[in-house]
C-alpha cells in the first residue's frame, strides 16, 4: 500500500491537550464531523440577531413602518446566519487542530481513513491540481480555522498535506485485514 508523499513545507506542530486529526480540513468534512450540539449552537447564534432586533424595536419602537422594519430584519437575519455559519466552522475545526475535547472526531476519522485504505481510495479525496499547487492550497489553508472570523478562508481542495502521519491508517487497515483472514 502506498502512503502519502511528503510536503515541501511540513506544517508547524502545535503543542495541544487533544491530538490533531488534521491541519487543514476539507470545508465539507468540517460540516460532516460536526456534532448536534455545534448545529444547536450555530441555530441559536443565527437566530439571536434577529430575535434581538425584533425586540430592540418592541421595546423602543423606530416608527419607520413596515417599509422601513423589514429590509432591517433582513438583514439581521443575514448577519445571524453568518455569525452562525462562523461559529459551527470554528467549532468543528477547533476540534481537528486538536484545540478541544475530539475524541469522537479521532474515532469517526481513523473509521473513515481506514475503510479508506481497505477500497485503496486515496485517503484525501482526488485532485485536478498538479502536486506543486496542491502544496500551495495547504499552505496558504492550513489553520486557516483559527483566524477565519478576520479572513475567512475555506479549504476547497482536496490535497496530501494535512499534518498528520498517514502511516497510521494503513497500520490499522493490515491489522484489520489480517483479523479478517484469520477469523474466516
Amino acid at each position: 500500500m502506498a502512503t502519502e508523499t511528503k510536503p515541501l513545507v511540513p506544517p508547524k506542530g502545535l503543542k495541544t491537550d487533544y491530538p490533531l486529526i488534521d491541519s487543514d480540513p476539507h470545508l465539507k468534512r468540517v460540516f460532516r464531523y460536526g456534532r448536534p450540539s455545534d448545529y444547536a449552537v450555530a441555530g441559536g447564534m443565527a437566530a439571536a440577531s434577529p430575535i434581538s432586533f425584533w425586540l430592540m424595536d418592541r421595546l423602543s419602537p423606530s416608527h419607520v413602518g413596515r417599509a422601513g422594519f423589514a429590509p432591517v430584519l433582513r438583514l439581521a437575519t443575514a448577519i445571524g446566519l453568518l455569525g452562525g455559519f462562523h461559529i459551527f466552522y470554528q467549532r468543528s475545526s477547533n476540534r481537528f487542530y486538536g484545540f478541544t475535547e475530539n475524541s469522537r472526531e479521532v474515532e469517526k476519522d481513523m473509521r473513515e481513513m481506514v475503510d479508506k485504505v481497505k477500497k485503496g481510495e486515496p485517503l484525501y479525496g482526488v485532485s485536478q491540481l498538479s502536486e506543486n499547487l496542491q502544496g500551495v492550497a495547504a499552505r496558504n489553508s492550513r489553520y486557516s480555522g483559527v483566524f477565519a472570523h478576520i479572513l475567512p478562508w475555506f479549504n476547497f481542495v482536496n490535497h496530501n498535506q494535512h499534518g498528520v502521519d498517514t502511516a497510521k491508517y494503513y497500520q490499522q487497515a493490515e491489522r484489520e485485514l489480517e483479523a479478517e483472514r484469520v477469523g474466516k
